[in-house]
């Protein structure tokens, strides 16, 4: 009776390593190559992002279709030491071939007189000292955040714009601490 005891002990066990080895390539296949997950250290995407929020980004995304402005993306950062990936999570404001100017505090594309409509900011950026030109680079973005005031983004950066391939993820929701959908 113990020896049958034990071929099923062992049984169960491999039974239970067999279930977490599978558990662990499914989670695998899913954060490489299907979903991305980052959080968000700081206030730069506040109100809808906030600081120490988890978010969930479809890779999926942006492998069939290209990135639009107003998209919240994962990406990484273009100023990353060299061999080191550092993730932002930034609102797609500028397109391949699009000019942005930021005079005073307001953004506008494409040389048109009317700012860019932006309701997912809860307060106007401050004024700009000088008036702020960009060029986005063809295979190319420009990301800023919705806390513009609080926000390190491509104003700031050395380099100011996101390579196509370093889109990572076409953010959808916030799961931690809460859940939130995001748009």
């Amino acid at each position: 009776m113990f020896a049958g005891n034990n071929k099923t002990l062992a049984g169960e066990i491999i039974s239970w390593i067999q279930v977490i080895v599978v558990a662990a390539f499914i989670a695998f296949v899913l954060n490489t190559f299907i979903i991305a997950n980052s959080s968000v250290p700081t206030g730069s995407m506040e109100s809808t992002i906030m600081a120490g929020d988890r978010v969930i980004g479809s890779r999926l995304s942006y492998r069939f279709s290209d990135p639009e402005r107003g998209d919240i993306a994962i990406f990484v950062w273009p100023d990353s030491p060299e061999g080191k990936k550092i993730y932002y999570v930034k609102r797609i404001i500028g397109l391949p071939g699009d000019t942005i100017d930021i005079i005073g505090s307001h953004v506008y594309l494409n040389g048109s007189d009317t700012p860019l409509d932006e309701p997912y900011l809860n307060e106007d950026m401050d004024p700009e000292p000088i008036p702020l030109h960009f060029e986005v680079p063809e295979d190319s973005y420009f990301m800023m955040g919705d806390n513009r005031n609080y926000s390190s983004d491509a104003r700031r950066w050395k380099n100011h714009y996101v390579k196509r391939e370093k889109m990572v993820a076409k953010v959808f929701f916030s799961y931690f601490p809460k859940f939130k959908i995001l748009k």
